[in-house]
């Protein structure tokens, strides 16, 4: 599932990339945050969200 754009920084040099993981963290119930690195450098930033329901449901 795609994130909203607020989420997403419009320019690289204004990337704050400890702050851009804990509000990609902050309200996430089931899922993962995975930052992929090329070379050394961070070039990727994925968030990956599970929806979880009740079986009684």
């Amino acid at each position: 599932m795609s994130q909203p754009s607020s989420h997403r920084p419009s320019a690289p040099e204004e990337l704050d990339l400890a702050g851009l993981v804990t509000s990609l963290v902050k309200d996430l119930r089931f899922g993962a945050v995975e930052i992929i690195v090329h070379e050394g450098r961070v070039v990727q930033v994925e968030r990956k969200e599970k929806y979880r329901f009740d079986k009684q449901r």
